[in-house]
């Protein structure tokens, strides 16, 4: 029988059944899906001294009789703070599976990890086998998140099936994976100045029973540092292989969205160079949906790089002293702009029922390199037209390519544009590097 919600004093502590309930109650209306057990059911361990629900930490605490409970203040800070997020079911991200991925920093006493318990349990199971053991003891959620609800599974080509949840929800994850990492170095930290200045001839008593006790009392985290070009002119070939270089990287605030922890490196593959910090949602953002090394598809998304939030995306590619010298994006950057924003016009229209609607899916291609521009030619291509009428749009030589957008950056960001040019080129190579194929997930080199 479950516990019933009784309405009372918001500053007193509740036990864990109850504010499973509580939860739910309070996060009927989110757009977010949430999970019952949010507090008793795996991953959830009260015993760690904290749950994580949405991005917020709640300390968890043990009364008399050895009762785990938890503020009930805390509960509805984590609600009001879950139910403030807005999702779009359209917009995803993908989260796997990625073909040689490489290693994170374990943190055994961070039990999140969310991307690892995801991937662990959709690659040992089946569709049906998950349904079986569903009720079974596995995770039911992270976080407190119903993420079973908004997961989406997409093959193409009858090839392994990928990941992929809603980038509001990936960011959620991010910063609860954040939250508890912060946590975890506080309560280090706190227990070892207690270890230092408690006296040895005097040997810590064992608390009462009869007295509430906070094992793990919610301390301060460190605050999100902005970053403000700390490393600027770093090749990341040498910087990704500093030790505790991604334990510094998770004391910034992402350089692009600026509201969530960073988790990568992202860097220029064309020259090497570090350009931010970013949050895992911004940097799956700003990749290229490549279908092979020279083809990419231009998708929704490009929408927002080039027009919504076209300022803080060139700044931000522009970063890379390569290409800031240069006045260009290095290549698929610069060939989704060309096939999303100049090549806008050609694209054709069919009727639809409120109008008419663009045809078909945008794709570009391109042979020849970036480091011979005299033989590099992109072709913008229509892919599954309603009618068939329409397959190459254009051809655009690559140093065309590069003017139209040298032109559109005066106009559409001035600022950026006016921090760019050939005047800066002290320190660069007198020839373009090799592009630099990344093996960090499938089908993601080039970009």
């Amino acid at each position: 029988m479950s516990e019933r919600v009784m309405p009372g004093r918001t500053d007193s502590l509740i036990t864990l059944g109850v504010a499973d309930a509580l939860w739910v109650e309070l996060t009927a209306d989110s757009a977010v899906p949430t999970a019952a057990g949010a507090f008793t059911r795996s991953p959830a361990r009260a015993r760690m001294g904290h749950i994580l629900l949405g991005s917020h930490v709640v300390a968890t605490m043990r009364t008399s009789g050895a009762q785990w409970s938890v503020p009930e203040a805390e509960v509805r800070r984590a609600a009001a703070e879950l139910n403030a997020v807005g999702m779009d079911r359209q917009d995803l991200v993908r989260i796997g599976p990625f073909r040689g991925a490489p290693r994170q920093e374990r943190d055994e006493e961070t039990p999140l990890r969310w991307r690892q318990r995801i991937t662990r349990e959709l690659q040992e199971l089946s569709g049906t086998e998950r349904a079986a053991r569903r009720e079974g003891g596995r995770p039911h959620h992270l976080a407190g998140i119903a993420w079973r609800q908004i997961l989406v599974e997409q093959t193409r080509d009858e090839t392994q099936p990928t990941w992929w949840l809603p980038r509001a929800v990936v960011r959620l994850l991010d910063a609860a994976e954040h939250a508890e990492t912060q946590w975890v170095q506080a309560a280090r930290t706190r227990q070892a100045s207690a270890a230092v200045t408690e006296p040895p001839s005097h040997p810590r008593q064992a608390p009462d029973a009869g007295r509430r006790q906070a094992r793990s009392p919610e301390g301060p985290t460190a605050a999100l540092r902005p970053y403000d070009k700390e490393l600027e002119g770093q090749l990341y070939s040498v910087l990704s292989r500093k030790p505790g270089t991604s334990r510094r990287v998770a004391c910034w605030a992402c350089a692009v969205c600026r509201t969530a922890p960073a988790t990568v490196l992202d860097h220029c593959h064309e020259h090497g160079y570090v350009r931010a910090p970013l949050c895992q949602s911004c940097n799956t953002l700003e990749r290229p949906d490549h279908l092979y090394s020279n083809d990419i598809r231009v998708a929704n998304r490009y929408t927002r790089l080039f027009h919504t939030d076209t300022d803080n995306w060139l700044r931000h590619w522009h970063r890379c002293p390569g290409c800031r010298a240069r006045t260009t994006l290095p290549l698929p950057h610069l060939a989704a702009w060309t096939a999303h924003t100049a090549c806008r016009s050609l694209r054709p229209t069919h009727r639809a029922p409120r109008g008419r609607k663009p045809c078909g899916v945008l794709r570009v291609s391109w042979t020849g390199s970036q480091n011979a521009p005299r033989s590099c030619l992109l072709t913008i291509t229509v892919d599954s037209c309603p009618s068939g009428e329409h397959h190459v749009l254009a051809q655009v030589p690559y140093r065309e390519a590069v003017e139209r957008f040298r032109a559109w950056l005066t106009q559409t960001a001035p600022a950026v544009a006016t921090a760019a040019g050939p005047d800066r080129l002290d320190g660069l190579p007198a020839t373009f590097r090799p592009v630099i194929a990344d093996t960090s997930g499938e089908d993601l080199e080039l970009f």
